[in-house]
């Protein structure tokens, strides 16, 4: 089943910037000791039955700290605009977002999640075992960013799924960069398909190089799982999205605007 005419929009959130001063972090032996700057977004998809989130971003409260703050792997999180209000511009309450999918748990996926708990959160079973097993420092997560999400109506898959059982929106297992990573296919009315990509990749150049950041949990199956987006961008005719890409991102409309 395939009906693209459920899905209406899509808003391309600004979840802050990441900073690094090495970007080898990313691409071992490749751009040593080159600093980097990182896109983080976050997506609003509304689809006919009601508002989905793919990932929330870095914490708003960091809006607050214009120096940004390090969080993880050395990398230095900066917030300029808060997800809260850029929902509001948009006239969309956080409570009125019915359903909420995260790519992976590093704190710029899932740095606001407190702002959704009425959202069922659907959420890969490897993903979840990780995030609340005994040592969820070793994936490089923050517990106190996502840990009220075991309150919210939860839904654990394995593998692909459609989310809406029609075919518009997919959870793509892409496993490698932590246990239960996966990536996001949502097929626009006018763009057409779309793979967001999660951390599949950093940029479009490491993607094409099959580049393996050195805090991956498993290079192997990384580089598997981008075997698998190319593939699916090639079966599909999808374009790709690559989160982290600043300079791809800047050539997308951001919200409150919105692609079709």
């Amino acid at each position: 089943m395939n009906e693209p005419g459920n899905i209406e929009r899509i808003y391309i959130l600004d979840g802050g910037i990441a900073e690094v001063d090495d970007a080898s972090i990313y691409s071992p032996g490749v751009n040593v000791g080159v600093p980097m700057r990182l896109s983080c977004n976050a997506y609003l998809i509304r689809h006919r039955s009601g508002w989905l989130l793919w990932d929330t971003g870095t914490q708003d409260d960091l809006v607050a700290e214009p120096d940004g703050r390090i969080m993880a792997h050395g990398i230095r999180a900066k917030v300029h605009k808060t997800i809260a209000s850029q929902l509001a511009d948009i006239g969309v309450r956080p409570d009125e977002i019915g359903t909420l999918v995260i790519s992976h748990a590093h704190y710029d996926h899932v740095g606001n999640c407190r702002l959704f708990r009425k959202a069922k959160w659907i959420v890969q079973k490897a993903e979840y075992e990780a995030m609340f097993g005994p040592a969820p420092d070793r994936f490089g997560y923050l517990p106190e960013l996502y840990s009220m999400l075991d309150d919210n109506p939860t839904e654990l898959v394995e593998g692909d799924h459609d989310i809406f059982g029609d075919g518009t929106v997919r959870m793509i297992a892409t496993p490698g960069h932590t246990p239960g990573h996966c990536s996001l296919l949502v097929r626009l009315p006018k763009t057409g398909p779309v793979l967001l990509s999660g951390d599949i990749a950093h940029d479009c150049g490491n993607y094409r190089c099959r580049c393996v950041p050195s805090f991956n949990v498993d290079s192997f199956a990384t580089v598997a799982s981008m075997e698998k987006v190319d593939a699916l961008l090639r079966a599909e005719g999808a374009k790709l999205w690559i989160n982290h890409d600043i300079a791809q991102s800047a050539t997308l409309a951001h919200a409150p605007s919105w692609i079709e």
